[in-house]
């Protein structure tokens, strides 16, 4: 396999002529890839940079995954206007297995190594971290962007949030990495650790960007703390209905990013389609897509309930609390948010929207409660 092969869809691949230089050297590279264990989700776009990787693997390289344990404590500031809130370390520990699990649907195992950077970052001694800090300055740290932002409007910038680089840096300095791998968005912080490993007599590391897949706001990038990703283990119906809400002014990226192909049809709402179901069927296969296709057009297109509604019971009293009974019933993250899906009339029973928050027992019984395009739940009859 050729390097156009192995950099097919990169952005950057810096300095020049490095990579020809690495795959010369007539051993198995060490490629670092690392990951957010803030949730356990793999979404479409970290997926897109996991199968980039494989053509790396088939060739006999190995993939170091470098799961953020430690420096998940501090937060990434990348493109943050604020510094980010921090997770129990059993959290974090636990997203990080499921998220393995995960990336395994995409690349070998047999070609992959996790390690966690707690292994080397918790046992830096005051003297060694210090070590580590003498070798940036903060004038360079404060050609960032968004620290350069924050710093011009006189927004707080944490000592901690300064560590991040050299931290994610000192992680290529652990593993001897020969590449990392990482989003435009991390240019940076992979430049970083070239300077880094130099300070510490290492041959730097190549670094390797690719784009960021456009989330489902259609302005940022698909990310978990934005919440405006698609899981790769999300069900059938749900991928099918979240890729449908997308901006048309997405489908030429998603096209490309997700399935490597170009869109089949000129009309929006085909190309859509078309999208939804192949993204579906490459995750889930060809029968869960074929049925995600026609829940989509049956709830959302032609607005009937699902032939599968979960079934439940109605808690006790009369009336019964509305907003309460989302969350309860339906999984909906607080009664504020409830709240306001019954004011935008997008909580409905049996097909019309309500207003009130509060509702007769008698007019649930037996009913099909809708919250959205794709949320129900059909209540036993007393």
């Amino acid at each position: 396999m050729g390097i156009e092969e192995l950099t097919r869809n990169a952005v950057d691949v810096l300095p020049a002529r490095a990579l020809e230089a690495k795959l010369k050297l007539g051993r198995p590279l060490r490629i670092k890839l690392g990951i957010d264990p803030t949730s356990p989700d793999l979404h479409l776009g970290f997926a897109y940079a996991l199968e980039n990787l494989r053509a790396f693997q088939e060739e006999g390289h190995e993939i170091v995954l470098i799961v953020g344990d430690y420096t998940a404590r501090i937060g990434d500031p990348s493109g943050r206007s604020a510094e980010r809130p921090v997770l129990p370390g059993e959290v974090l520990d636990a997203n990080a297995k499921q998220f393995e699990q995960q990336a395994y649907r995409i690349i070998d195992p047999a070609h992959t190594t996790v390690r966690f950077n707690g292994e080397w970052l918790g046992k830096l001694t005051y003297e060694e971290t210090v070590q580590l800090c003498r070798t940036m300055t903060v004038a360079r740290l404060l050609e960032r962007d968004d620290f350069a932002k924050r710093f011009a409007a006189h927004a707080p910038i944490s000592l901690s949030e300064l560590l991040y680089p050299l931290m994610q840096a000192y992680d290529s300095v652990a593993i001897e990495a020969d590449i990392e791998v990482g989003g435009t968005d991390q240019l940076y912080n992979l430049l970083a650790g070239r300077d880094v490993m130099t300070q510490y007599g290492l041959e730097p590391q190549v670094v390797m960007t690719f784009p960021l897949l456009i989330g489902l706001d259609g302005a940022e990038k698909m990310s978990k703390s934005k919440a405006n990703y698609i899981a790769v283990q999300d069900p059938p119906e749900e991928m099918f209905g979240k890729v449908m809400s997308i901006p048309d002014a997405l489908l030429p990226q998603w096209w490309d990013v997700c399935l490597a192909r170009e869109p089949p049809a000129a009309e929006p709402m085909d190309s859509k389609l078309a999208l939804a179901h192949g993204i579906v069927e490459k995750w889930h296969g060809a029968e869960a897509a074929a049925g995600a296709e026609r829940h989509f057009t049956l709830v959302v297109r032609e607005h009937h309930a699902p032939d599968d509604v979960p079934e439940a019971t109605l808690p006790d009293g009369d009336p019964v609390h509305v907003p309460a009974l989302l969350v309860e019933r339906l999984g909906l993250g607080s009664t504020s948010e409830a709240r306001r899906l019954i004011q935008q009339g997008a909580v409905k029973v049996d097909g019309t929207a309500i207003t009130e928050v509060d509702l007769p027992r008698e007019r649930l019984e037996g009913a099909t409660l809708q919250a959205g395009k794709r949320r129900f739940v059909r209540f036993h009859r007393a």
